[in-house]
């Protein structure tokens, strides 16, 4: 495949994907149709079905755009940050601030249309959520050397679940969430480094 060929594939894919994510927070998985994101992206229905095969593939795919866009902040959050404790708290706030500006994101938490896309978040999240933790493992690591790979990882699942639950149920502002997210996890990241836990 020429360089040409292939940007004009990642080209095409990307203009599918826009159309999709605008789409998305007004109609949810279930009202979404192929027929509307190739009239919206300005190709055959038959294009969008070459790419993705599926509905289901195109929503996932647009998910797991969404997820990138999120881990790219996240990462320049901890790249920035004064410390271990400083990065989570930075990218917790970063996240829910972030979630509720998103439109796809903010339909899945609270509009019936969007309610069918809150799977992608919790039950079917699982893709999103290895991501954010692998992201955060090395990330922790990295302001943390003392940590070993599995205490990372540890840490890292947990906050990444617990920012998942305040962003499904959010009761607090991201500031107040970020607080007691680090809380929870300044005595557990201190108890790994100077005993040497390792699970």
């Amino acid at each position: 495949m020429t360089s040409f060929t292939e940007r004009t594939k990642a080209s095409l894919r990307e203009a599918l994907l826009d159309a999709a994510a605008d789409l998305l927070p007004d109609r949810g998985h279930a009202g979404l149709r192929m027929a509307d994101v190739a009239a919206k992206a300005g190709v055959s229905r038959q294009t969008v079905y070459n790419e993705f095969g599926n509905k289901a593939a195109l929503t996932q795919a647009v998910a797991l755009r969404t997820a990138a866009e999120f881990l790219d902040g996240i990462r320049q959050r901890f790249e920035t940050a004064d410390g271990l404790l400083a990065g989570i708290h930075h990218a917790v706030v970063y996240t829910i601030e972030h979630a509720r500006e998103n439109r796809l994101v903010a339909a899945a938490l609270g509009t019936e249309a969007g309610e069918d896309l809150l799977p992608l978040l919790t039950s079917r999240g699982e893709p999103i959520l290895t991501a954010a933790a692998e992201l955060a493992a090395e990330q922790y690591r990295e302001l943390e050397p003392g940590l070993s790979p599995e205490a990372a990882a540890l840490l890292a699942e947990t906050v990444v679940r617990l920012s998942l639950s305040h962003l499904v149920l959010s009761t607090h502002s991201a500031a107040e969430a970020a607080d007691a997210v680090t809380a929870v996890m300044e005595p557990a990241i201190r108890q790994f480094v100077h005993n040497g836990v390792t699970r």
